[in-house]
């Protein structure tokens, strides 16, 4: 039989295809089903395959001849530097294993073995991903070049501006409202530089540390952190930090800043407690683990699958919103946990405590604490009371340009707006005490005008509906001589007009 030259190129072209067909089959391996019981061999199973399922699919893709994105070339350069740190934490677990029963043993040799082969191939195949992309591209890439996308120098890490845009349109989303009563800030502006803050309690240590210019607070591991507070927590409260992290591709997956909320305001065990860690790991997603107990039982233990690796070198701001059981969560805009039955009864404190970092190489940093009560419904207040008073619309230093973290507030304002068309609005601005009368007289006005710009040009609110004043420091609600003092002056008022 004679084939024409179509024919013979057509057979050609599928037998390629079928080759290419079982080659994708022939390479796809299968997770265990089983943990070995040994928790570094199990971690390490798992996060291997985690990234060969995450590659394996963009290889089908490229096999199938759909394009991938740019978004997916730089999940494939951080795939291969996360599978280059867990392969180079294969020893300790090998390690562990010595220790095991002979059974246990075999069992972890095996998944190890196959873990390591879907290692192996996760990064070859998003290596060859991303020199096809640069060959198409007229570019050549190295190794050297994807490894540069690892932020390994602390160094520099600190020395940079928080990079992320200021403008409010980015925190759309964020609903977010701060408490109105301030029970706890810090800024650490009285306390001396390399000193343990003056407001914090400890079990281990920690030191004041200059960062572009500003105070942060250094936490060390295994040690736990707890605010003076003037009372115990109340039932509905917030709680606000910024948060530095200096870590590398070396630190481990169980490294975690974790947030506490217990039912004493020592160092003891809890009985009743809420806990949520924020990972710190950039090898691999962690993931946010929530848990609580109650009556010493444990209720909830679970993963909330959020991945921040992206912003973990960043300035981020961490908001916390406690209404009775309800727990939740925002970094920057987004929020990453919202837990309904979470917070048990009884809880007096709000901790911290990082844990499994190295001392002297991973860095957590904290810095403008804020705890303060209330965080509910602005509207109810407005409409029942005719006013509300809100330190939760922030402003830089000295300045009316507006923060982004104020968005969940001013949504708030807008939508009441929005659904009563009635209502109309004076805004006032007040300030603390610290500087010159008059120019806190005129910083308090352009930042009530701050507020009436956002209110139309964000929320599109008509400008006739709105009037502002300012009245500087002349109406303080508290003493002007502390920081939580001076926080609550510094305010921004609503009343009915």
């Amino acid at each position: 039989m004679k084939y024409s030259y179509k024919s013979k190129l057509a057979l050609i072209l599928f037998g390629f295809l079928f080759l290419n067909l079982i080659h994708s089959q022939e390479k796809r391996l299968k997770r265990p089903s089983g943990r070995v019981g040994i928790s570094s061999v199990d971690t390490f199973v798992r996060e291997s395959f985690d990234l060969y399922d995450k590659v394996y699919i963009y290889d089908n893709y490229a096999q199938e001849g759909k394009p991938l994105e740019e978004d997916d070339y730089e999940a494939l350069i951080d795939t291969v530097e996360d599978a280059q740190g867990v392969l180079s934490s294969a020893p300790d677990a090998v390690a562990d294993i010595k220790g095991a029963s002979i059974l246990k043993q075999g069992k972890a040799t095996l998944q190890m073995n196959r873990a390591k082969k879907a290692l192996k191939y996760s990064i070859k195949t998003a290596k060859k991903l991303l020199s096809e992309k640069n060959g198409k591209d007229g570019e050549t890439k190295t190794e050297d070049d994807i490894a540069k996308n690892s932020t390994g120098n602390t160094n520099s890490s600190l020395e940079q501006e928080n990079n992320v845009t200021n403008e409010l349109e980015i925190y759309s989303k964020f609903d977010f409202v701060p408490g109105d009563k301030i029970l706890m800030t810090d800024d650490f502006s009285l306390d001396n530089m390399g000193d343990f803050p003056s407001k914090w309690n400890t079990n281990g240590t920690g030191e004041l540390a200059m960062i572009n210019n500003e105070k942060w607070f250094k936490l060390a591991g295994k040690s736990i952190y707890i605010p003076d507070l003037p009372s115990n927590l109340p039932k509905d409260y917030t709680v606000e930090f910024d948060m530095l992290t200096v870590v590398d591709k070396k630190t481990s997956s169980q490294a975690k800043l974790e947030i506490w909320l217990e039912d004493n305001n020592m160092f003891n065990p809890s009985k009743n407690m809420a806990m949520v860690e924020i990972p710190l790991c950039l090898f691999i997603s962690i993931g946010f683990i929530v848990d609580n107990k109650i009556d010493g039982n444990r209720v909830i233990r679970n993963t909330v699958e959020k991945d921040i690796r992206n912003i973990l070198l960043q300035k981020n701001h961490v908001s916390i919103a406690v209404n009775g059981k309800r727990f939740r969560m925002w970094i920057n805009e987004n929020k990453v946990v919202d837990v309904p039955r979470l917070v048990p009864d009884n809880i007096v404190s709000f901790k911290l405590h990082p844990r499994n970092i190295r001392d002297g190489i991973d860095n957590v940093f904290i810095n403008n604490i804020k705890i303060a009560q209330g965080g509910l419904d602005l509207r109810n207040q407005l409409l029942e009371n005719g006013r509300f008073s809100t330190t939760g619309i922030l402003f830089n230093s000295g300045s009316d340009q507006i923060k982004p973290e104020s968005f969940g507030v001013l949504k708030q304002v807008a939508e009441t707006l929005q659904q009563e068309a009635t209502l109309n609005l004076k805004i006032i601005g007040h300030t603390d005490a610290d500087g010159n009368d008059s120019l806190n007289l005129t910083l308090s006005e352009k930042r009530a005008s701050s507020v009436k710009n956002a209110l139309i040009t964000q929320f599109n609110i008509q400008s006739n509906r709105l009037q502002t004043e300012g009245k500087g420091e002349t109406e303080p609600v508290d003493n002007n001589t502390t920081t939580e003092g001076k926080t609550n002056n510094r305010r921004v008022e609503f009343v009915k007009i």
